[in-house]
C-alpha cells in the first residue's frame, strides 16, 4: 500500500505545477472573481482643501525652483577613449 501511495505522489507532483499556472491566469480573466481597482478614484475636495492643495504645489513649485541645475555626470568618462578628429558629414543627394 505505502508504494502505490509514493507511485501516486511521484505522478501528481509534476502535473500540479502546470495545473496551478493554467487555473492562476483562468482565475484572473472570470469575471465573478474580486476585481482590484488599479486606478485611484478621484476624491472631490472641498474649497478649504482645493486652496490648500493650490498652495501646496505652489510650496513645491518654489522649493524646486531655488534647487541648482546639476550637471550630468558620467561615471565611465574615465574609461572612454578620448574622441578622435570628427569624420566628415556625408552630402545628401
Amino acid at each position: 500500500m505505502h508504494s502505490a501511495r509514493k507511485k501516486w505522489i511521484k505522478l501528481l507532483i509534476p502535473l500540479a505545477a502546470p495545473l496551478t499556472l493554467l487555473t492562476g491566469s483562468a482565475f484572473a480573466q472570470n469575471p465573478l472573481a474580486p476585481s482590484f481597482h488599479t486606478q485611484k478614484e478621484e476624491k472631490h475636495l472641498t474649497p478649504e482643501e482645493q486652496e490648500r492643495q493650490k498652495q501646496l504645489d505652489a510650496d513645491y513649485k518654489a522649493a524646486t525652483n531655488k534647487v541648482p541645475d546639476q550637471k550630468a555626470s558620467d561615471p565611465w568618462a574615465s574609461v572612454r577613449p578620448t574622441p578622435t578628429v570628427p569624420a566628415p558629414k556625408k552630402k545628401q543627394q
